[in-house]
């Protein structure tokens, strides 16, 4: 079989933020190498929390923050940051609106433990722990923030839109579907990029054509790429939206997901 590139959304897809990732899908992105076949992680999550367990996965390379952040082999290609005076103005207008910001870089976050907690989101500690010395506070740091996106997150009376058209000049806003995993969250990129852009990048960095590109996904943020590649596989747990733009439909990643999604399409 020619040579595929495989790109693998993070959350969601290949791991768990509290479970890490299946052994079944580290032994299957290991074949998949074995095979012959590229393997990217291509994420929403900036660089900087990109955690051991999936760096433990034989990558062939990252695409991270939505496009932002670009690495092969450990070594950074591309790296789109804001501008520090638009972080700044960016925290200011979600406060004054109601939302959480939480910043994110490539080699640091930044957020307030004080504002952004396990009340706003269950899982903060999780995140503050697998950050470890990548945590940085606001605070202290408002004139120097290197973010490539922003996360906001949405409290009881927030106004959301409000905020969203303040800074629509900046980002392009990615909502999630209510209930899901990120339901109260809204995800700020730089005008113009996103997975898919990310994955365009890559292809035309290291000759890839584009009938040989395949996605895993199962979020609104993987809509991009779904919309990009060739070949387009859903997480069994996967938004309506990506079921709908889906080749085919896989188990979710604890039955198998990404096995079996592999082995249908004759790759390992």
């Amino acid at each position: 079989m020619k040579k595929k590139a495989v790109f693998f959304d993070a959350d969601g897809t290949i791991c768990d933020i509290e479970r890490g990732v299946p052994q079944s899908a580290k032994d299957a992105v290991k074949c998949l190498r074995e095979n012959g076949h590229e393997a990217w992680l291509c994420t929403g999550r900036s660089r900087a929390f990109v955690p051991g367990y999936l760096e433990e996965i034989p990558f062939t390379g990252m695409i991270s923050a939505c496009g932002a952040t670009i690495e092969k082999d450990g070594v950074r290609l591309f790296n789109r940051e804001m501008p520090c005076e638009t972080a700044k103005h960016s925290v200011e207008v979600l406060r004054r609106h109601g939302l959480i910001p939480v910043m994110e870089g490539a080699d640091f976050m930044y957020y307030d433990k004080e504002e952004y907690n396990n009340q706003i989101n269950w899982y903060c500690d999780l995140i503050t722990e697998a950050l470890g010395d990548k945590w940085r506070p606001i605070k202290g740091n408002e004139d120097h923030m290197y973010i490539n996106k922003i996360s906001a997150k949405m409290t009881e009376g927030c106004n959301t839109q409000k905020a969203c058209e303040e800074l629509s000049a900046y980002y392009d806003i990615i909502r999630h579907e209510s209930g899901s995993f990120a339901g109260t969250t809204i995800e700020m990129i730089p005008k113009g990029l996103n997975k898919a852009v990310g994955i365009a990048a890559v292809c035309t960095l290291f000759s890839i054509s584009w009938e040989d590109t395949v996605v895993f996904g199962d979020s609104n943020n993987d809509l991009s790429m779904f919309e990009y590649a060739a070949t387009k596989v859903a997480m069994g747990n996967a938004s309506k939206k990506i079921i709908e733009l889906a080749d085919y439909v896989t188990t979710d990643m604890f039955h198998y997901g990404i096995q079996n999604g592999l082995k249908k399409l004759g790759l390992i």
